[in-house]
């Protein structure tokens, strides 16, 4: 009998890290399985946790308002460590590029802990791009003992900051197993944001799904694309929808841009199985995030990305996903040809995934069973 924790703060980890913890109860003979979150996004965090039934063994409940990396920072390690001694893991088990992520892996180092790495290995080698993720990134791969690398091109990277090879696994990654979950739940689902969403895309407008929140977007970058969505929504064929993420920076900004407009649909942050159905209603979507990029190309949706660098290229080189920046007339100009032209449309919207079949949690368990002599 093995202990793992897995330890999550934010939505997107949440989504990513369901699956995997419910694979890991499926062996309760060799695996102790605990969850703690951190709670660095709380409302969001929640409504993942009720979605995919996952109640945390330990809420540190972190988040504060305006909190600040520095403060987030040292509130997870020093949260963690008491956690840690209770609970004492063999493995701790964290995911992607949040402050979390990187915190709660310094404190499992700290007590002498084996940390595993879920989608290790993307890189933008840029520091500032994503800010503050790559870095968080680069930290947790010189931390963990394994590193579960969602593509080959993720591994190469590893490898090339001199990780053992042995301790790299190509998986998939988790985002498609919690998708394709995801999808069957959300046929049955109860959800007010549902029956929201069905009045809002009645019709025959092509719906824009957008959605945008990386801090390096702050300032100039959200402008742009305020300026860009304007524009494009003067197309009365087009109808844009934008759950405006909870960051007051970035909500201040969005509703003092496009509040009124009559094409622009300004939402609070959805449910995750409305935010999936709104993904599978969509024409296009235009976001900053990354696990928009993985999940869009098994649905078929062409999506824009509003940043300066990507570390999933996977999805670029599939043609599901354009890198456009967040240059008003870029936006503007890719969305026009997607809106207008049927060939580019239909090579975008090919459903095509480079990220996995959604096997990759069956594969981390499985590696781990082996690392523990438990076959």
């Amino acid at each position: 009998m093995h202990k793992v924790l897995l330890v999550f703060g934010t939505r997107p980890e949440a989504i990513k890290m369901a699956p995997l913890v419910r694979e890991l109860l499926r062996y309760p003979e060799q695996f102790q399985t605990r969850v703690c979150v951190t709670a660095q996004h709380r409302a969001m965090l929640d409504q993942v946790l009720s979605f995919f039934e996952i109640t945390p063994d330990y809420d540190l409940n972190l988040m504060t308002p305006d909190q600040d990396l520095n403060g987030l920072t040292a509130s997870v390690v020093t949260a963690m460590k008491p956690v840690l001694e209770d609970f004492k893991p063999d493995f701790v088990m964290v995911q992607g590029d949040t402050t979390t992520t990187f915190a709660a892996a310094l404190a499992a180092f700290y007590l002498g802990i084996k940390v595993c790495h879920v989608e290790a290995g993307l890189r933008t080698n840029n520091k500032l791009a994503p800010f503050p993720e790559e870095v968080n990134r680069r930290i947790t791969s010189v931390i963990a003992d394994y590193h579960f690398a969602p593509t080959e091109s993720a591994r190469e990277n590893l490898l090339r900051e001199n990780i053992p090879a042995d301790r790299i696994l190509v998986t998939g990654n988790t985002v498609v197993d919690a998708l394709l979950w995801a999808l069957e739940k959300v046929e049955t689902a109860d959800d007010p944001d549902i029956d929201l969403l069905k009045k809002l895309t009645s019709g025959d407008q092509k719906i824009v799904l957008v959605t945008g929140h990386r801090r390096e977007n702050f300032g100039d970058g959200f402008e742009n694309i305020c300026q860009a969505l304007k524009e494009i929504a003067r197309d009365e064929n087009v109808r844009i929808i934008y759950p405006v993420h909870l960051n007051p920076r970035v909500q201040t900004m969005v509703h003092e841009r496009l509040s009124g407009m009559p094409n622009i649909h300004l939402l609070a942050p959805l449910s995750y199985p409305a935010f999936i159905w709104l993904m599978k209603r969509s024409y296009m979507i235009l976001t900053d995030s990354g696990g928009i990029q993985e999940e869009a190309p098994s649905i078929g949706k062409p999506v824009l990305v509003m940043r300066e660098a990507t570390e999933r290229r996977e999805a670029m080189d599939s043609g599901n996903v354009l890198l456009v920046g967040t240059d008003s007339d870029k936006i503007i100009s890719a969305c026009h040809d997607l809106l207008h032209d049927p060939g580019l449309y239909g090579r975008m919207s090919k459903k095509h995934n480079p990220y996995g079949n959604g096997e990759a949690s069956g594969l981390i368990v499985q590696f781990l069973k082996n690392v523990t002599g438990d076959e």
